[in-house]
């Protein structure tokens, strides 16, 4: 099954400016979505998922760098590049404060454009796959008994099998089982598989919680 088209926002006032970034990327297979304003983008699309956007930092109305700041209230991740003309270095530097991948000085060659997009679709492509990793994860611990569970809190502590029996009050021999369970049902061919597991789904200050 082919990969999903990269997507991308591009959000410009300058109809020329957002037809030429929209062509330059759509020519490279990417899809693309324009928007001539932040409002009109938070208004429409900004819950549709895109793997970057393309924003110039000045326009009426909200800005680049506006537009940035609402993104982070909102808990949307997106990664965004800022385009800037010459003499907006400092409000290139304030975007990059606000988490903005990369800013991108005009006129750019649209190499750079290209560029940046494809490492904002690469990293959204290991969020994700980490993501379904982290999902895929707890399902399986969600799986696990009310004993299998207090069993793997204590092997991820590092306590030994005589130890676990007695704090839990069973035998070391019915630890084993246990044990054996949630390397089963975790799918783990060791213990250092199953701490990789466990501390990649649940932060290890709170693996006992």
């Amino acid at each position: 099954m082919p990969p999903d088209k990269p997507k991308v926002v591009v959000i410009d006032d300058d109809d020329a400016v957002r037809d030429s970034l929209a062509l330059v990327l759509s020519s490279a297979g990417i899809s693309v979505r324009v928007h001539a304003s932040a409002t009109a983008f938070l208004a429409d699309g900004a819950a549709d998922p895109a793997d970057c956007i393309v924003t110039d930092v000045r326009m009426p109305g909200m800005t680049g760098i506006d537009l940035l700041r609402e993104l982070r209230i909102r808990g949307i991740n997106t990664p965004v590049i800022v385009v800037t003309g010459h003499g907006d270095v400092p409000l290139a530097v304030e975007a990059m404060k606000l988490g903005a991948l990369e800013f991108l000085e005009k006129p750019f060659d649209d190499r750079a454009l290209l560029d940046g997009v494809a490492r904002a679709s690469a990293g959204i492509s290991r969020q994700r796959d980490h993501d379904v990793r982290v999902a895929e994860i707890t399902a399986r611990i969600s799986s696990l008994s009310e004993r299998e569970r207090q069993v793997m809190n204590a092997l991820v502590e590092g306590r030994p099998n005589k130890v676990i029996a007695f704090e839990l009050g069973i035998s070391p021999r019915t630890v084993e089982v246990y044990r054996a369970n949630v390397m089963t049902k975790m799918q783990a061919g060791s213990l250092p598989d199953l701490l990789r597991m466990v501390f990649l789904a649940i932060p290890p200050t709170s693996a006992a919680d």
